[in-house]
């Protein structure tokens, strides 16, 4: 779309230009009369006028408005304006275009990355590099990624991947540095500051002290009893020389002497219980800062009961999960952090703390209690594992404290629940990644086996005809055979490194398709009710693996209400049941009012797959897409079916979510984004209706040909070649890049050519892409068929090579044969 602009003079163009054209008339024609009736010469005179009339008229079109350039909607990118805008303080900020090229990054990332490389190729330790990579490309799929910890600079940034852009063809990397959070630097701010204050009004001393007996942080109330000044600043001064003791042992500030008030100390150890449980000096609390408060003993010398209810009162205020036992272990309180951070829901704590562990840790927690009850004063920490979440294991800190009467141990535990459960996603997320390559790996070396024995089925089916003793031999290991290979597309589908044939299609004609399959699937006591929306939005997908994902979901759905794969606990059903397919317009509105973090704002079209069966519980629902899981019985559920359906999905570009009510049913919603042809879809589309109205071309190509064939699986290579041979072509075999590019230049040597290279992707010594592009240096021309077990998108993002054709793996004879004559025939 473009606008067109007048010069700024356009607008006065009327009128007054035309007032202009007959005052130069008038002049003109004055002019030569009185040349005429000076010179007496009539011709002359005209001349004169009318070289000066041509010459008026001549100016006036050369000052004509004239139309401005064509203006963009969008101006060219000033690159300066974007380095600009992403200058972020301590966020490393750069930006790579599609082919991989660093276009902008801020002076941070120079800092700290240099530019002598551009993401994901950063020259980091270890395994770095290789996540780096695996994230852009997450990043180029899904469209963002994230990643942590990044070491890199001495230090850890955490890594956020966004792919952005009119034609979303640039990345943007962003480095924030991870900011460890020091919890005595916590403890040090609360009682510098509204604690601080807030147990001073209480009458209550308190002060952080390091390990060397040095004042990290004071309140008033201390910094007044010891100096005589509340706004004395004591941090750096030894906490020891602002005490005196007398003969009874009784504590005394030493600037008041015997003449003040004794105090009682508490003291309790500031740690992070995670960082002092992984550390030598855990069972030391010489080496670990300490908070001490200190509450004025009013009454008499024993008086042991004097100053408890404050020191209630302190730890309850505090944010510390704290709680005190007494020499029997049983518990005098516990504050709402430590309730919590136990993940006891009662108002009070139970009577001992061993009643908040699982059964095999009560003794060592019961022992650990007993210990600092009847010693000396001290700190350590015991892991323990609470019954609220017997998986994760947590640090329990203990002290023994001294003078506080029936008190006698300090608790502090960590509320971790946050923390606990992104370490819980984080290793999930790494899991399945984990299993996802795995499973793509084994999925295409096994799709080399299969290939290899297909082959030979279909080579040998050609030796013998029905009714031999053999033939139905044969077919029954073809057969298994490709149900190995549906069993490896599951696997790739789980990667999402599945082949996808993408069209734009509605939801509704799709399910159509399926319906009558799903009717003979469900059986009779199951009903089936399809329901459908109105201006339901296009979706661009694969509809064979749309059925499979409907196949899926239906096959569990039918199970769930008959009795099959009930999970523990929940009684089986026998009877039937009704399975809902419904399709919903779901706009940007609906979504906004979701308020999802996961389903980005947009218009979909949902497909909603829901059952009447036994549900599945709250602690399965977040694990039934991860391989290998099943709810079934054993032997009647591989695992692969709810993962598949996830792999398709995403692989889709949709979303997928599970809700379930033990009892009542559960429900699927599948939601893909809404597709909007542009006009290069819209162009091809007219462009292959218009082809298929019109005869077929006649192609020059009547068989035969010379091909190179590269395999570095001695079996593929061997079944290829035979089937190539029989219908016709010279084949030439090589094992590796560098045994093709060998044979290439023989055959150029002897002034011959080949017409077609059939490669392999994955090879050793060089692979199947840089032996092409050394070929299309020698060759432009030459056609390149690729076989491979990997995805076709994913080959095509990643190798780009113009002229490029794919078979996938495995492969029969035929198909094989058919796809080397396709490709012929396209030349």
């Amino acid at each position: 779309m473009s606008v067109t602009t007048l010069t700024a003079d356009s607008a006065s163009s009327g009128p007054s230009r035309w007032r202009e054209r007959v005052t130069v008339a008038f002049a003109v024609l004055a002019s030569a009369l009185l040349l005429w009736l000076a010179s007496g010469q009539a011709v002359a005179a005209l001349a004169y006028g009318l070289g000066v009339g041509c010459l008026a008229i001549a100016l006036s079109f050369a000052t004509r408005p004239r139309e401005a350039a064509e203006v963009s909607d969008f101006a060219p990118p000033d690159w300066s304006v974007t380095h600009a805008a992403i200058e972020r303080g301590e966020e490393a900020t750069s930006i790579i275009d599609r082919a991989g090229r660093l276009t902008c990054a801020n002076a941070r990332f120079a800092e700290c990355f240099g530019i002598g490389a551009a993401p994901p190729r950063l020259g980091l330790e270890g395994a770095q590099n290789e996540a780096l990579e695996n994230a852009a490309r997450a990043a180029w799929r899904d469209g963002r990624a994230m990643l942590e910890p990044v070491t890199a600079s001495g230090r850890e940034w955490r890594l956020e991947i966004e792919r952005a852009g009119r034609g979303q063809d640039f990345l943007i990397w962003r480095f924030a540095p991870v900011v460890r959070r020091d919890p005595l630097q916590d403890v040090i701010g609360h009682v510098r500051g509204k604690v601080g204050k807030a147990l001073a009004r209480e009458g209550i001393q308190i002060a952080a002290v390091a390990p060397d007996g040095q004042i990290h942080a004071a309140n008033a109330l201390f910094a007044l009893r010891a100096t005589g000044e509340a706004e004395a600043d004591v941090a750096g001064t030894d906490f020891v020389g602002y005490f005196s003791a007398d003969e009874q042992e009784r504590i005394f500030y030493a600037r008041e002497g015997n003449r003040g008030a004794s105090v009682r100390m508490l003291h309790v150890p500031i740690a992070d219980p995670e960082a002092v449980a992984a550390s030598a000096m855990a069972a030391d609390p010489a080496q670990t800062a300490s908070l001490f408060l200190l509450i004025d003993n009013q009454g008499g010398v024993g008086d042991t009961r004097t100053g408890i209810p404050q020191i209630e009162a302190l730890l309850a205020r505090l944010p510390l999960g704290l709680a005190m036992t007494d020499r029997d272990g049983r518990f005098l309180f516990a504050n709402k952090a430590f309730l919590r951070a136990a993940g006891h829901d009662e108002s009070g704590p139970p009577p001992y703390p061993s009643d908040l562990v699982i059964r095999e840790d009560k003794g060592a927690l019961a022992d650990a209690v007993r210990r600092f009850a009847q010693g000396s004063g001290g700190a350590g920490d015991v892991a323990v594992r609470l019954r609220s979440a017997p998986e994760d294991p947590v640090s329990l800190s203990l002290a023994g404290v001294r003078g506080l009467g029936e008190g006698a141990v300090i608790l502090s535990l960590k509320d971790s629940s946050e923390e606990t459960r992104l370490k819980r996603e984080i290793a999930q997320a790494t899991k399945m990644q984990a299993v996802g390559q795995l499973a793509g790996g084994v999925a295409h070396d096994f799709n080399n086996v299969l290939t290899a024995i297909i082959g030979y089925c279909d080579l040998m089916l050609m030796r013998h005809t029905p009714g031999d003793s053999d033939y139905d031999d044969i077919q029954q290991i073809r057969a298994n055979s490709n149900r190995a290979a549906s069993l490896t597309r599951q696997l790739l589908a789980f990667s999402r490194q599945q082949t996808l044939r993408p069209e734009v299609l509605q939801l509704p004609d799709v399910v159509a398709e399926v319906s009558t399959l799903l009717k003979r699937l469900l059986g009779e006591k199951i009903l089936l009710e399809v329901t459908h929306d109105r201006g339901l939005g296009l979706v661009r997908a694969d509809p064979v693996q749309l059925e499979q994902v409907l196949l899926n979901l239906a096959v569990n759905a039918r199970d769930a209400m008959t009795g099959n794969g009930a999970p523990g606990g929940i009684p089986a059903t026998k009877g039937g049941g009704v399975l809902r397919l419904k399709t919903k317009k779901v706009t940007a509105a609906d979504v906004r009012a979701m308020k999802s973090e996961i389903l980005p704002i947009g218009d979909y079209t949902a497909l909603i797959v829901e059952d009447t069966g036994h549900g599945i519980p709250p602690a399965q629902i977040g694990k039934i897409f991860e391989p290998f899981f099943t709810t079934k019985e054993k032997g009647k559920g591989t695992g692969l079916g709810l993962s598949t359906v996830y792999g398709i999905v995403k692989q889709s570009g949709g979303f997928i979510f599970a809700d379930s009510e033990v009892g009542r049913g559960t429900r699927f919603s599948i939601y893909l984004p809404v597709h909007v042809p542009d006009a290069a879809d819209v162009a091809e589309a007219a462009a292959a209706a218009t082809a298929a109205r019109l005869p077929a071309p006649r192609k020059q190509w009547s068989g035969g040909g010379r091909v190179l064939l590269v395999e570095d699986e001695d079996t593929v290579r061997a079944v290829a070649e035979r089937a190539l041979v029989r219908q016709g072509y010279e084949v030439t075999t090589a094992s590796d890049g560098e045994d093709g590019l060998e044979a290439l230049g023989r055959m150029i040597a002897a002034g011959e050519e080949f017409d077609l290279v059939l490669s392999d992707v994955v090879m050793p010594s060089m692979d199947g892409p840089a032996m092409a592009r050394e070929i299309r240096a020698l060759r432009p021309e030459l056609p390149v068929l690729f076989m491979s077990g990997y995805a076709e998108e994913q080959l095509r993002r990643e190798i780009d090579i113009p002229n490029m054709y794919f078979l996938a793996k495995p492969f029969s004879v035929a198909q094989i044969c058919t796809a080397v004559e396709d490709v012929l025939k396209a030349r």
